[in-house]
């Protein structure tokens, strides 16, 4: 992908080169740096990074022999030799659209051999994210229409490099008023300037017409800097018409616009939150109702084959793999629902995979798995398919911290159709002003036409005359994202890309709808006298 300058005879260069990467919360991005003269190595995601305590994080070298590392959200690996080592990764928006292609190095030393340490640090580009928010109004605007006064509305140009101007915003009509006050509305500061806040904003004055033959009243120029004085003196604009101006002498102008108010906010993003420490909880909720199978027969969705994971193992490790880079503790509740336990019998609909209700934690991904296979062998499958109990479970854990320090994030796989709808659509109502996302995917043949009233992307989820405040459900079928070939990676790779997508708008909408800011990222703790074979990035 590139390399960083080259530092001469010394055990700590502090290097200055800085790469700029895509990311993708959706995706597994993984990286892989070399340190020339043969040093070492080491490996870790974008996420890893982006998630650590201030999005830096430190790694030992170490030498292995021919290792491929490929990045599961492209399959399309370059096989490029290359030696980096990053100062700083420079984040683009995670809204970015191209990819970032994985790398393939042949390397040679001693394997295992550990040759220092390296510090990758990661921040995000600044793009000019405020939002403007103002209001103007007008006084004695040029009379156009015959039997009436004039419609008045206003267009916002912003100038371009060659001269020209591009169009981006205009407000309301104001009909038959010369002195018409338009109502407030928000920019980004980025489409009114670009960024440059003496740029040219050009302003110009129509009346409306049905026809769309709009008459032009006049014009004028302002910048981002002269509006952002707010309501002054400088901020009153004559309005004029060149053609009227040529021709009249004792032409004054067509009127005056003056800015009533205006105010600047900053739109954080999602990587905004995690480098100021915001955690992603995962958990996990799985379907031990009978409909899937004698988990012993091949024909079941929960059969555990010696050769390659069920689609619910698949659905968890996809899903599982790239959140868990965002927990810290990588500590993650596991539940079962719809079976009967020992030793009585009982149906649950919320029972620790672990066996352990007092704490349901499982240590990692591999943990979470190993515990779903342990209870496939001790439960009985049963039924029936309720989701409410899980939902309501996890939702008491997300009212407990409604700081926007933690945000949780439910994974729900299921074969069948639910049988709770009316409990879960409240559940799902109510868990809507927490901080909280839920991620369902549908295993198996079934048809999951019903589960599209939970995915609120057309319509909000309703319950006893409530709307959900936000749309917080994914609905995805896995069998959508099975690769024709059988390649369970790509499977997995689109399965997590596609219903992950979501989480940061989601994230975002909470903060958002609570008033929350993202906390100042923790300073890189700073190491006045740092030992032999340690590397900074």
């Amino acid at each position: 992908y590139g390399r960083t300058e080259v530092i001469d005879n010394t055990l700590n260069p502090d290097f200055v080169r800085k790469f700029v990467l895509d990311f993708f919360f959706e995706e597994k991005q993984n990286l892989r740096f070399d340190v020339y003269d043969f040093l070492g190595q080491t490996f870790c995601t974008l996420g890893e990074i982006i998630g650590s305590t201030g999005s830096r994080m430190e790694r030992t070298l170490s030498v292995h022999i021919s290792q491929s590392y490929v990045a599961i959200g492209n399959m399309m690996a370059r096989r490029i030799s290359f030696s980096i080592v990053l100062l700083t990764i420079s984040l683009m928006s995670y809204r970015m659209l191209s990819a970032f292609h994985s790398l393939f190095v042949l390397s040679s030393g001693i394997p295992g051999k550990k040759c220092g340490t390296i510090i990758l640090a990661a921040e995000e580009l600044s793009n000019c994210r405020d939002i403007a928010t103002m209001q103007l109004c007008a006084n004695k605007l040029d009379k156009k229409d015959f039997f009436g006064k004039s419609d008045p509305f206003l267009v916002f140009y912003r100038s371009n490099e060659d001269g020209t101007f591009t169009i981006c915003h205009k407000t309301e009509v104001v009909k038959n008023n010369l002195n018409p006050v338009w109502q407030p509305f928000t920019i980004p500061v980025r489409a009114l300037c670009n960024g440059d806040y003496d740029r040219t904003v050009k302003v110009d004055v129509y009346d409306w017409d049905r026809d769309g033959s709009h008459d032009f009243i006049g014009e004028f120029t302002t910048s981002y800097r002269e509006l952002s004085r707010g309501q002054s003196q400088f901020n009153v604009y004559e309005v004029l018409n060149p053609k009227k101006k040529g021709k009249k002498k004792k032409y004054v102008n067509s009127g005056t616009v003056t800015l009533l108010s205006f105010k600047v906010e900053s739109e954080y993003t999602f990587v905004d939150f995690i480098r100021g420490g915001t955690q992603l909880n995962f958990t996990v909720a799985i379907d031990f109702t009978a409909s899937n199978g004698n988990p012993a027969q091949p024909t079941s969705l929960h059969y555990m084959s010696p050769y390659q994971m069920n689609t619910y193992a698949m659905a968890l490790k996809a899903v599982g793999e790239i959140i868990q880079d965002y927990d810290s503790d990588k500590l993650f509740p596991a539940y079962g629902f719809g079976a009967k336990l020992p030793p009585d019998g009982k149906i649950s609909h919320a029972f620790p995979l672990n066996g352990n209700s007092e704490d349901p934690n499982c240590v990692g991904i591999e943990g979470v798995l190993e515990a779903y296979f342990q209870s496939l062998r001790t439960v009985q499958l049963y039924g029936p398919t309720n989701f409410a109990p899980v939902i309501n479970q996890v939702a008491c854990s997300a009212q407990e911290v409604t700081d926007g320090s933690q945000y949780f994030v439910l994974l729900m796989i299921t074969d069948g159709v639910i049988s709770d709808m009316v409990q879960t659509k409240e559940a799902v109502v109510n868990a809507s002003s927490l901080p909280m996302s839920i991620i369902i995917v549908g295993v198996g043949p079934a048809e999951f036409d019903a589960m599209e009233e939970l995915d609120g992307d057309e319509v909000r989820v309703s319950s006893r005359g409530r709307f959900a405040e936000r749309d917080i459900v994914q609905f995805v079928p896995f069998r959508d994202y099975i690769d024709r070939s059988g390649n369970q990676i790509l499977s997995m790779a689109r399965l997590a890309k596609d219903v992950l997508a979501e989480i940061p708008e989601q994230l975002l909408s909470f903060m958002k709808s609570k008033g929350i800011e993202p906390r100042p990222a923790p300073p890189a703790s700073c190491v006045p006298n740092k030992p032999p074979g340690s590397m900074r990035i």
